[in-house]
């Protein structure tokens, strides 16, 4: 009995979560204050479901901040919460439509004001961060979260490259990873958002670097400074005699016991992206696999996700500072275009970053 009530419960669920509500045609209520332009999305589907509306701008409360943002860049986050997909995330964007309108997280931009108990930030400050509802002309930001100064060397553009993708990189190679000065690393998907950064930052920590791409990065990926590129469209890597320390894999197209045919015998793979194989859970399933091989096997395999923190950013920030970290932008948009910029980041053939240029 027991059994029967979790398969109809889980059946119920899986309802309820793929149900879709229907899109509202409605304009926006012109706002009785000050207003701006933002991304909205009212339902979920394909990119033709975004809008840029006016709507309230934002206030700061005591605590915050308000940024006029100049640039944001896009991440797979955002159209996984546009489509709604996998299912999953449904519990958290909301059931049938979106709970929050808003899009976007990686943002850059100058602050206008400030709330009376501020006292990091001033006026004129450039800074850059995540924030949800980052497609935005302007966001309230929380001053003890995830903002921190943007680099003098680096443009509004770069700086709103690196939140997500570079916090990623870093977190995946230094906590799940554990990489060290002589490592040998492997980074598969180098090309990629977080492939980019993950090629500088394993450098940074004295590691030999090795970039699987596609013909046309090949350069690229060398001039970040992997010391050796593998086309994947001539060789697999897997089926050559290197060995590896670790594996940065941001693609998944690799089974778990491929990559352990070139793993030391306690080398480990950090896992950031799969290929979406179900509706449900999408992308989850290697991390679920990868749980339930790692302790059969002396290697590692971790499933990762990134944690926002002001610390972090600020390693980032030094690290672009000091000229060790450059942000790869592939593509710009202007806001108005922001389901032609989203098409192509779900397309899947960004080499580095995408980036919304904000007026």
């Amino acid at each position: 009995m027991i059994v029967v009530l979790v398969v109809v419960g889980l059946l119920a669920l899986g309802l309820v979560l793929q149900h879709d509500s229907p899109c509202d045609n409605v304009t926006a209520a012109r706002a009785d204050g000050p207003a701006m332009k933002a991304v909205v999305y009212r339902c979920y589907g394909s990119a033709d479901v975004l809008r840029v509306e006016e709507i309230a701008k934002p206030q700061p409360h005591d605590n915050e901040i308000l940024v006029k943002v100049h640039a944001a860049s896009l991440n797979p986050l955002d159209w996984h919460y546009m489509h709604g997909t996998p299912y999953i995330v449904r519990l958290d964007a909301g059931i049938g439509k979106p709970k929050d309108i808003r899009l976007g997280v990686d943002y850059s931009g100058t602050v206008e004001a400030i709330g009376k108990d501020v006292t990091t930030f001033k006026p004129g400050d450039a800074v850059f961060g995540g924030r949800d509802g980052a497609f935005a002309e302007y966001i309230a930001v929380r001053a003890d979260r995830s903002v921190v100064p943007k680099p003098d060397n680096m443009s509004f553009e770069q700086a709103a490259a690196v939140p997500i993708a570079g916090l990623t990189a870093l977190q995946a190679l230094r906590d799940k990873g554990h990489v060290r000065a002589g490592d040998k690393v492997l980074i598969n998907g180098a090309s990629g958002g977080v492939g980019t950064f993950a090629v500088q930052i394993a450098k940074s920590y004295g590691a030999e670097v090795t970039g699987v791409c596609s013909t046309k990065s090949l350069a690229m990926v060398r001039s970040l400074g992997a010391d050796h590129v593998i086309d994947y469209t001539a060789e697999d890597f897997t089926q050559q005699p290197q060995r590896y320390d670790l594996i940065l894999d941001t693609v998944g197209n690799h089974s778990l016991l491929q990559y352990r045919q070139v793993l030391t015998p306690h080398g480990i793979v950090v896992i950031i992206g799969g290929p979406s194989t179900g509706p449900f859970i999408g992308p989850l399933i290697t991390p679920i696999k990868a749980l339930l091989l790692t302790p059969f096997v002396s290697q590692r395999f971790e499933p990762f996700l990134a944690e926002f923190n002001p610390q972090d950013l600020r390693t980032l920030r030094e690290l672009m500072q000091t000229g060790k970290l450059t942000p790869v932008i592939d593509r710009q948009y202007p806001l108005a275009e922001i389901p032609e910029a989203m098409r192509y980041v779900e397309a899947g053939h960004a080499h580095g970053k995408v980036v919304l240029n904000i007026p």
